[in-house]
């Protein structure tokens, strides 16, 4: 039942919504029940043939799914969509990426196919490049095929039905004739345009984040309020369908890293590519439904800067407030000129959003890919120390021969000072960041149906997967950077100012996990200010190593046609991805400790307050990192009440801002909550929680992933 403090949609929107939270509609998806035809793959049809013909058979047979009540049709019911493959085919699927929904809205489907087919009359593609764009038209074909199935469906249901049922009805079928076939008139048309072409990319494999859903949305409202062809009430009642949707794929099972990261990320406010803000009712309206239905399908990230007004920063704060992380904040300020000064033209870089977790990129103009690696494995190269399993390259089938041998003792004496071990970290570095520069995209596979709303693809004759967009990018994502900066920080101290131990006898310590050196390790812990607590030492470490990764990434700009922008990530590596590879650190962590995420401190370091951290994680010169980063913060939910809390939040996104930060996502969050929520998950079926660029109910996490979670810092306001 609704909430009567903040009760603004109808019971029955409620109970909708309920209906797709229980997990009953996901649940009850099956797999695909139909293949192409013997006769079409025995004429050994090109890839993409062979792809449109599995969109067309996916649009003509896929299982309609109409609720009564909804005010939006379109659903993705196949199952192999669930699971990122394509169903019906052998090839795979797409995501990390949004795509161009805005020229889609603009032009309708109709404009694409006449982009497509003045393309083909000019002339000039390869054999190739006519095969694209001739799977490109069936593509479109077949999205009219199925929004012509939703509009006869819903006839039947107005020629059956009578009353409110009828009325109901006509007005779902009148948002639905025309689009996304054409540019939608209507508020209402607009939102169903932005499902149906959404939800048919979702039907067929795709997930692509929303992008800015209020810069595409909000004029259609104003001039439909301004007309008073629709009122804010109604308007609220069909974004919150458009949300409740999005839950289609719930399951309420686990899944490992939580059953709602399908990478459907919203971006609200920021300013368009004039510079002039976009904030708007449809963004207070999206703000409303997630505060009152507590929907975290669409992780939500506000662009806010110096001037953002206060009433948007008291809306943010209110729905962090109530946990979830379903909000998070990117900072305009920071992003855009760093994003120009990488050499994207400035009305690109202030229209910029994300790939579906919070990596910054060009909406439908973007072929987007990273490439992450662990900083700290190189340290323990250098140190001749290593996990018991091969030390992992995430590409392995590119990267066979690096394994981490130890040195012995006598070589880890000649590094005579601090800066020869120094050296040895950073020649390592550079040569791994130079492999991953020198990667080239492999994967070709087809993609024509993602290929139509990705600039550059029809005119250069080329999919998204083969140069066909404006700007093919693969960012080297460094992760474990703070674990870096506070292992050299105590090796330094101790090793070569102090001399209280030497560096081959430091380790055998590491090698051994600590055996029998507890109180040296608990020494370390207690004595040292590490990242995160404001610390010029402990910073001005962090900055070195930072600086050499970000200098070395952003001394090639491009290589092999291919963008290559910095960033620092883990996405959740630092738990069981990373764990089985590292050995214990000089910073006194154990072998198989839960260390930094993305660019925050390691759980239970930040010991002086949120402000700390933001100084901390503030204090490098992000402007070198285009592809961003992310500060991952908990706080307790008792030292956020009342008016005072929120004046509290609204103030730790201010600092954010002036300090030069790009993206905070804060989880507000007890941990005794969820340490419960552990043991009795069916006692908290919809407890959500940020797990980095996207929001999970806990619940659905697998325990290693929970485990994270929990151990991040609590902080208190």
């Amino acid at each position: 039942m609704p909430d009567k403090k903040t009760a603004r949609l109808s019971l029955a929107t409620h109970e909708l919504a309920d209906h797709y939270l229980s997990g009953r509609i996901g649940r009850a998806i099956q797999p695909v029940a139909f293949t192409p035809a013997p006769e079409f793959l025995a004429q050994a049809p090109t890839p993409n043939r062979h792809y449109a013909e599995a969109v067309r058979l996916i649009a003509a047979q896929a299982p309609l799914r109409i609720l009564p009540g909804e005010r939006l049709v379109g659903a993705a019911t196949l199952k192999e969509a669930m699971q990122h493959r394509m169903p019906a085919t052998p090839f795979g699927s797409l995501s990390h990426s949004t795509l161009g929904f805005e020229k889609a809205m603009q032009v309708g489907y109709r404009g694409i196919r006449a982009e497509i087919e003045a393309r083909m009359r000019r002339g000039g593609l390869d054999e190739e490049g006519e095969d694209l764009l001739r799977a490109m038209r069936v593509c479109l074909e077949a999205a009219a095929v199925w929004q012509a199935r939703y509009v006869a469906a819903v006839e039947q249901l107005v020629s059956d039905s009578a009353g409110e049922d009828k009325r109901h009805y006509a007005g779902v079928l009148a948002a639905l004739r025309r689009v996304p076939e054409n540019p939608p008139e209507t508020f209402r048309e607009a939102v169903q345009a932005l499902w149906l072409l959404w939800d048919f990319q979702r039907l067929c494999g795709n997930w692509s984040g929303l992008g800015r859903i209020d810069k595409m949305l909000g004029p259609f409202l104003r001039r439909d309020l301004e007309a008073g062809l629709i009122s804010i009430d109604e308007a609220r009642e069909l974004l919150a369908h458009f949300w409740i949707k999005g839950c289609e794929w719930i399951t309420a099972q686990d899944r490992g890293s939580g059953d709602a990261q399908f990478y459907q990320n919203i971006i609200l406010a920021g300013v368009d590519e004039a510079g002039v803000p976009v904030l708007n009712e449809v963004t207070g309206l999206v703000l409303d439904v997630v505060e009152e239905l507590h929907i975290s399908d669409f992780p939500i990230a506000v662009r806010i800067a110096a001037d953002t007004p206060e009433w948007l920063l008291h809306r943010i704060a209110t729905l962090q407030r109530l946990g979830g992380g379903i909000v998070a904040v990117y900072n305009d300020d920071r992003i855009i000129p760093s994003l120009v000064r990488f050499g994207y033209p400035l009305e690109e870089a202030r229209n910029y959003a994300n790939d579906g977790c919070w990596e910054i990129l060009i909406p439908g103009k973007t072929r987007f890919g990273y490439q992450p690696f662990d900083a700290l494995l190189l340290l323990q190269e250098t140190l001749g120390v290593s996990a018991a399993e091969a030390s992992p390259r995430q590409n392995k089938a590119e990267c066979t021969e690096w394994i981490a041998r130890p040195r012995g003792a006598g070589t880890l004496e000649c590094f005579a000072d601090f800066e020869a071990l120094y050296a040895d970290f950073k020649s390592r570095l550079a040569r791994e960041v130079n492999r991953l520069l020198d990667e080239r995209p492999f994967d070709k596979a087809p993609c024509p149906l993602f290929s139509l709303l990705v600039d550059g693809c029809v005119e250069r004759g080329r999919s998204y997967l083969d140069g066909g967009p404006c700007y093919t990018v693969r960012s080297p994502h460094a992760g474990g950077l703070p674990d870096v900066a506070n292992s050299l920080l105590v090796i330094r101290r101790l090793v070569y100012e102090e001399k209280s131990l030497t560096l081959s006898r430091l380790a055998e310590v590491l090698s051994s996990d600590w055996e029998g050196q507890e109180l040296l390790r608990r020494r370390i812990q207690a004595d040292f200010d590490f990242y995160g607590n404001d610390n010029a030492e402990a910073d001005a470490l962090l900055q070195r190593v930072f600086n050499d990764f970000t200098d070395l990434v952003g001394a090639t700009r491009e290589r092999h046609g291919v963008l290559r922008p910095a960033g620092i990530s883990t996405f959740g590596r630092e738990g069981s991805g990373f764990l089985p590879h590292r050995t214990a650190t000089a910073s006194g962590r154990k072998k198989g400790a839960i260390l930094a995420p993305n660019f925050s401190p390691s759980p239970g370091t930040d010991q002086r307050g949120p402000t700390a951290v933001i100084k901390s994680h503030c204090s490098v010169d992000f402007s070198k990192l285009p592809c961003g980063t992310a500060l991952d913060l908990k706080i307790l939910p008792a030292s956020v009440r009342g008016e005072t809390g929120l004046q509290a939040l609204a103030g730790l996104m201010r600092a954010f801002v002036r300090l030069g930060g790009i993206f905070m996502q804060i989880d507000v969050v007890d941990g005794a909550l969820l340490r419960a929520a552990q043991e009795h998950p069916e006692l908290y079926p919809n407890l959500s929680v940020r797990v980095s660029g996207w929001s999970a109910r806990f619940a659905t996490l697998a325990r290693d992933w929970q485990d994270m979670v929990i151990a991040r810092t609590e902080q208190t306001l």
